[in-house]
């Protein structure tokens, strides 16, 4: 019998589940970045600059990219590893991906791209000198499954980081109640033309693992060292696992 599990507050079949996040993005992919910008007001590019700044990623350092959608994060990398370096970008969502592989074709970026899941990555062991995964990993069935194949492909003293949602700060929770569950999903009606997606990925941010509850499963995940650092009152965390 299938197993059951969240696609938001709704509990589906696990089966179920990897199709209709699918629908979600299929849907939300040419309005993402501008969605990102008004929903946080700028904010995530902040976030992922942080990631990038202090990763520790250095010129000629294997990088892969996991649910990088449009690009941003492996832009990144690829600025830090230079031409003797290596930089994936993958996601499990075509059109997420092409929208990513062209924004950086356009830019003159030819970075090499995989359609992967994150369950079942197609790499190698101890190949990469980090990992990232921005805002993915909340959309993912098994994220034990997912954590255990990230640290498979680092090497031994690579870096996974986890940029995503957490466990907001308690006095900020009734605001960030109301942005999320109202404004957000008229936000998305208004400018992306659906406000279910929004209002599901409004609800997967709340039943996301909060910041300790990642660092246990990722540490159970075969990482050595385990830390993270919130950011704008825990609305966001970067969780950093290291392989011994």
């Amino acid at each position: 019998m299938d197993q059951e599990t969240h696609f938001g507050f709704k509990t589906v079949a696990e089966s179920e589940k990897a199709g209709k996040v699918a629908e979600v993005f299929h849907s939300v992919a040419k309005k993402y970045d501008v969605m990102n910008d008004l929903m946080s007001g700028g904010l995530h590019r902040v976030w992922k600059h942080f990631t990038l700044t202090t990763s520790g990623v250095k010129p000629g350092d294997k990088v892969l990219d996991i649910a990088g959608g449009t690009g941003d994060l492996a832009r990144g990398w690829s600025k830090r590893v230079g031409k003797k370096g290596e930089v994936w970008l993958t996601d499990i969502n075509s059109s997420m991906l092409t929208v990513g592989r062209d924004r950086l074709l356009d830019e003159g970026l030819i970075l090499p791209v995989s359609l992967a899941d994150a369950e079942k990555l197609p790499f190698p062991d101890n190949y990469f000198d980090a990992v990232s995964v921005a805002f993915g990993l909340r959309n993912m069935t098994h994220k034990d499954a997912a954590l255990k194949e990230m640290c498979r492909v680092l090497k031994p003293g690579g870096k996974l980081m986890v940029l995503e949602f957490s466990k907001v700060w308690k006095p900020l929770s009734p605001f960030y109640d109301f942005y999320s569950f109202k404004a957000l999903p008229v936000m998305g009606k208004m400018v992306a033309g659906d406000a279910d997606s929004y209002q599901y990925l409004a609800e997967s941010i709340r039943m996301h693992p909060d910041q300790e509850t990642l660092k246990a499963m990722m540490l159970e995940a075969g990482f050595g060292k385990v830390d993270y650092h919130n950011m704008t009152g825990g609305v966001v965390a970067l969780h950093k696992g290291y392989k011994l």
